[in-house]
């Protein structure tokens, strides 16, 4: 047992962890990869994604290490999938990925055990640094273009979302179904562990960019960038359909909904007048045919006119996904009775451009019409709880002569 081992073998044994390598057609370098790995665990998992060079035979030569061989390349993804589930059958509940290319730095591994001893069940990501490493401008292109979208995506922020060099709490992934095989794996694990609230944490490494051509990389600059570009539209859809009203909800208790209660509609500071108007608003933008852009044009109408900005937001959020299917078919029947049409839909002359044409107009028309009965409805309940429940607080007299004293 050498030096590098003996403090860190027994750490790796209390946190069930292995090491797992993904490699393909790294002949040059995966020898040495496995070399600094056994300097600090045996515990290695190294899948063999297809390799046509003379990588399987240096394999041969690592008779400890638990081998994973395909027959074709399947992705790096695949790969990282397959060796998870073959550590979770080997009873180990992290592991840790390295790439074979010789970018990483075996000496980093105590960084992730420690950390991961502070922060059990965290999800932890190498974070590089890109410009001492020399990494070439398209490597920097496509770290901010991802960091960028997980942010959008999650509303989390992480100095590096490509790094390879990451430690993965297995349990906390097992019931995740991922979709991806390839290097878009490593944007879609992120996301979907954030979706489950998994922490996720940027730990220090370095890193090795070999000049020129001796850097060996798989990576297809247009097929997996257009790859990871149409994951990244998937899961802003998702994100903005699913996860993020998921959060919103989630979070919601009876605590925190009578604390914004009593904080933003019984607020002694403004009128009753600006609170029903903030409601009508919010309730009008939630309907209003403008999907999209209704939040932000609710805002603006709110800082123009010096409404209740939080009242407008969250009411104008009754257009959520399960409303949205309501919403519609209301605006359309509202629009069938104002036009004249009543209220049901005819396919008997088929599906035709005159058809699409007069059933969106009938669609706006009603729109707008239950919109504004929608925000009529609620701002006359709005003031008649105004009236009932701020009637009689001590509070808002006090506010109110405070404000007026002050004005």
């Amino acid at each position: 047992m050498n030096s590098n081992e003996r403090p860190y073998r027994e750490l790796f044994d209390r946190l069930r962890c292995c090491v797992i390598v993904p490699t393909y057609n790294n002949g040059k370098t995966i020898a040495g990869v496995l070399n600094d790995i056994l300097e600090y665990t045996p515990d290695i998992i190294v899948v063999d994604d297809g390799s046509t060079d003379e990588t399987p035979a240096l394999l041969q030569n690592f008779k400890n290490i638990t081998l994973i061989g395909f027959t074709r390349n399947k992705g790096k993804g695949y790969a990282l999938r397959k060796g998870f589930e073959k550590a979770r059958e080997m009873r180990f509940e992290h592991a840790i990925s390295m790439d074979s290319d010789g970018q990483h730095f075996a000496s980093d591994l105590p960084g992730f055990l420690n950390f991961a001893e502070k922060e059990p069940g965290s999800l932890l990501v190498g974070a590089r640094n890109m410009a001492l490493a020399g990494a070439p401008s398209k490597s920097n292109f496509g770290l901010r273009f991802s960091n960028f979208w997980f942010t959008v995506t999650t509303g989390l922020r992480l100095p590096d979302t490509q790094c390879g060099y990451r430690l993965y709490p297995l349990e906390k992934l097992k019931r995740i179904r991922f979709l991806t095989r390839r290097f878009e794996f490593e944007v879609e694990v992120l996301v979907r562990a954030a979706w489950r609230k998994i922490s996720i944490r940027p730990v220090p490494v370095k890193v090795y960019y070999p000049a020129g051509d001796e850097r060996v990389s798989h990576f297809r600059p247009f097929t997996d960038f257009l790859r990871i570009s149409l994951l990244n539209t998937v899961l802003v859809l998702l994100a903005l359909l699913v996860f993020r009203p998921y959060l919103l909800f989630s979070g919601l208790t009876r605590a925190k909904i009578r604390a914004f209660i009593r904080r933003e509609l019984f607020n002694p500071q403004e009128s009753n007048g600006v609170k029903v108007a903030s409601v009508m608003v919010g309730a009008f933008m939630a309907v209003a045919p403008v999907w999209g852009w209704q939040m932000a044009i609710a805002l603006g109408i709110a800082i123009a006119f010096r409404l209740n900005k939080i009242i407008v937001l969250a009411v104008s959020n009754i257009s959520i996904p399960p409303m949205i299917p309501l919403l519609l078919y209301l605006s359309y029947i509202s629009g069938g009775i104002v036009l004249g049409k009543g209220i049901g839909l005819s396919l008997e002359g088929g599906i035709t451009f005159e058809f699409l044409t007069e059933n969106l107009f009938q669609y706006v028309v009603g729109s707008i019409v239950f919109g504004l009965v929608l925000a009529g409805i609620l701002g006359i309940i709005t003031y008649v709880a105004l009236l009932l429940f701020r009637k009689k607080q001590p509070g808002r007299q006090q506010g109110l002569k405070q404000h007026n004293s002050g004005s």
